[in-house]
């Protein structure tokens, strides 16, 4: 029987340390390429994909472990995956802000038709309210309950109101026109509680 030598299990040691070296280099590039790209999309994707946004993340944290304890072979077979889902990132970022852009139009264009209709309703409740305070009897259709509620109301209409264009100024058309919407809607009660035409 041949007695094999006591140097060959070193150099197979070498040479599979070699093989893990060559990969290093290659393993450590996909991690920095797949950060660059990650880095050019991240603003975007905070703001419109972030749930996306935060998978990747973590894919990326498993990689860097795994380039640190010396896997780079798993680096090297996860890499393109991870590739992948920024590829997948980068279009959802754009379907996503062109529905945002879409909203905000059609916000745009209904708050300015809210913003003449809401003030003038305002304006129609506070003159009604004002007339029935200063009556001495109220109208067999309206209780004193109603008026209150009424008064109520429209106080909660005037400061929703300057809520929502606060929310407007500050270029968030869609959460002020759907403020607004809802003030409009509340007046349309309030109307009704003063007997009013809705």
């Amino acid at each position: 029987m041949k007695k094999t030598p006591s140097w060959l299990p070193l150099i197979a040691i070498a040479i599979l340390a070699a093989g893990c070296a060559g990969q290093k280099e290659p393993a450590a590039n996909a991690i920095t390429q797949i950060e660059t790209g990650l880095s050019s999309l991240r603003a975007d994707a905070e703001k419109y994909a972030p749930t996306e946004l935060q998978a990747i993340d973590t894919a990326v944290s498993t990689l860097k472990s795994s380039l640190a304890s010396g896997d780079y072979k798993s680096v090297l077979a996860t890499a393109p995956s991870v590739s992948g889902q920024i590829s997948a990132l980068q279009q959802t970022i754009a379907t996503k802000r062109q529905q945002m852009e879409a909203a905000v139009a059609a916000a745009s264009q209904q708050w300015q038709s809210l913003s003449a209709a809401v003030p003038q309703m305002v304006q129609a409740i506070q003159s009604r309210v004002d007339i029935l305070s200063k009556s001495k009897k109220l109208p067999a259709n309206i209780s004193a309950e109603s008026l209150q509620a009424a008064k109520d109301g429209l106080e909660s209409m005037k400061s929703a109101w300057g809520e929502a264009t606060t929310l407007f100024s500050a270029g968030n058309p869609v959460d002020a026109a759907t403020k607004a919407q809802a003030i409009k809607e509340k007046g349309s009660e309030v109307m009704r509680l003063l007997g009013m035409n809705v």
